[in-house]
């Protein structure tokens, strides 16, 4: 059964779900339950169900001195867990998951932690999944072994990151941008030292419970299935728990003299690594779609966008430059970036600058508003072609509090933009004397 099981997954992981590019499924809202919100979109192309359970639980909630602390507690959920009978170690645990043919993964981003499941939907094989997931989130033991092996393992991974220029960077970068947000902070030697098995404990009992969580469906399960999925994984999880400060609010990137800015590092790479950026929008607002269309043309359309032709065509400063709106629930930001030649990095960095201003300023030509729109539409059903990346639209639509129809009205709204809305929305969002810059590499003598 166990070598069945995983060659049959491995033949639909390989295939993925073929999803008609004219007939968007439909999101139904689920009855919540103990506080939890729950979606669902029934597929039956193949007998397969995706869950994920978001948890308001992300890294923005790690203590002062602590940062790493909520990607540890959602990571150290599968490596030991008291099931309603048994206690399972993380062998155990693994050998479970590959008996099933299924995968169970946890995840932590700035705003949320994410509980993935992905099983055959046969009714036996799915339950058994579903309850092993249940004693992830509900009962993870935190074995004081296991934290310091894992621990000692964080902190060899992140002084190995700390060789890199890509992290570095980012690391600064963040830093910058969110400012007295609690984003700003990332996992250092010294944070994740001060973990404690007692810290991973009091953070799961503080963030992990049903009011704090949203569980969507993609998959061969109708709604009756469903309800029957959210109650067994749900069950065992506290709806409420004690009080949680609320965040600071999200403040906007301040004017500031370039001196202020701007950061050079030195660093001993052979390229210079360059980001440049500002707070932005969150996904919700009236805004993204313009912003979303403007962007394609500035440098999220890869060699069709003014970034790349001015950088790379023209001048030859890089061999890929770019530029992305990273929108969530309350927070977004604006980065662009490149790697060029140490020696290059400044002439590179003002062609970058005045690329962007000059956008700013003009917004894209009608022509170029016209291809991006066009570009968008036609690979809108890529983002929709199997269990998995619906999955991923059913989440970010009932994390962002989307409307249910957003990805049936997601091309009519990018169709729907105009030269003035894209120009307005750059010129209210983002600001050249607001950019944060960080140019990373050797210093030139």
């Amino acid at each position: 059964m166990k070598a069945f099981n995983q060659m049959i997954l491995g033949c639909l992981l390989a295939f993925g779900v073929i999803t008609s590019a004219q007939a968007i499924l439909t999101i139904e809202k689920l009855e919540n339950y103990k506080g939890a919100k729950a979606y669902l979109v029934q597929t039956k192309a193949l007998p397969m169900v995706d869950i994920e359970v978001s948890i308001d639980a992300g890294d923005r909630y790690d203590p002062v001195g602590k940062s790493g602390l909520a990607d540890m507690t959602a990571t150290l959920m599968n490596y030991g867990v008291q099931d309603d009978k048994r206690m399972l170690s993380e062998a155990q645990i693994a050998d479970e998951i590959a008996d099933l043919g299924a995968s169970i993964g946890l995840s932590v981003g700035g705003e949320r932690a994410i509980l993935r499941i992905r099983s055959l939907s046969r009714k036996d094989l799915r339950d058994r999944a579903v309850q092993l997931a249940s004693a992830m989130l509900a009962a993870p033991t935190y074995d004081p072994n296991i934290v310091r092996r894992e621990k000692q393992r964080t902190i060899t991974s992140l002084l190995e990151a700390e060789t890199k220029p890509e992290y570095v960077l980012d690391r600064r970068f963040k830093k910058m941008v969110y400012g007295t947000y609690p984003l700003a902070d990332s996992p250092s030697v010294k944070s994740v030292g001060a973990i404690t098995p007692t810290d991973l404990v009091q953070f799961h009992k503080q963030f992990y419970r049903t009011d704090r969580m949203i569980v969507s469906i993609v998959g061969d399960v109708d709604q009756a299935e469903a309800n029957e999925i959210i109650h067994a994984l749900l069950k065992r999880i506290p709806q409420s728990g004690p009080f949680i400060a609320p965040l600071p609010e999200f403040q906007r990137s301040p004017v500031e003299p370039l001196a202020q800015r701007e950061v050079q590092i030195p660093f001993d790479s052979q390229q210079a690594h360059i980001a440049m950026g500002m707070t932005a929008v969150a996904r919700n607002n009236p805004d993204y779609f313009p912003l979303l269309v403007g962007n394609y043309v500035l440098g999220g359309g890869g060699f069709v966008s003014r970034l790349m032709n001015e950088v790379r065509e023209k001048r030859g400063l890089a061999y890929s430059v770019s530029s992305y709106f990273a929108p969530g629930k309350d927070t977004g930001i604006f980065q662009a970036g490149l790697q060029t030649k140490n020696d290059q990095s400044s002439v590179a960095l003002q062609v970058m600058s005045d690329t962007i201003a000059k956008f700013i300023a003009d917004g894209p030509t009608t022509s170029e508003l016209v291809a991006a729109k066009a570009n968008l539409v036609n690979g809108y059903p890529l983002r929709i072609d199997n269990n998995r990346k619906l999955l991923d639209n059913v989440s970010s639509i009932a994390w962002n509090d989307l409307p249910l129809d957003t990805m049936e009205v997601w091309t009519k709204q990018v169709e729907a933009v105009t030269l003035d809305q894209v120009k307005s929305a750059f010129e209210k969002y983002l600001a050249m004397d607001r950019m944060k810059i960080v140019v990373l590499g050797a210093q030139n003598k």
